[in-house]
């Protein structure tokens, strides 16, 4: 199965290790802010950030060798993800 990130893009279900929000490049917590703006900026310089989001990004997903940003929340994505599995499993 696949979750569709907005414009043209969708991705396995089974290649996502991490789905977050954005605003945690922005956290008060500089520390942890730091990390997350160093990691999508190695990710960048690599040519591994695929920018799915149509307007602002509001949420990214982690996959082994790509990071995607989407414009749809990353609550929305987990939901979408959740009621996947869900099905695969039932099936």
């Amino acid at each position: 199965m696949f979750l569709h990130l907005g414009g043209d893009r969708a991705i396995a279900i089974e290649d996502i290790i991490s789905i977050g929000e954005c605003s945690s490049f922005r956290l008060n917590s500089a520390k942890k802010a730091d990390i997350n703006r160093e990691f999508l900026e190695k990710m960048r310089s690599s040519g591994k950030v695929i920018d799915a989001s149509e307007k602002e990004s509001k949420s990214f997903v982690v996959t082994a060798d790509k990071v995607y940003l989407s414009s749809i929340s990353s609550i929305t994505l987990k939901r979408r993800a959740a009621m996947i599995f869900d099905i695969d499993v039932k099936k």
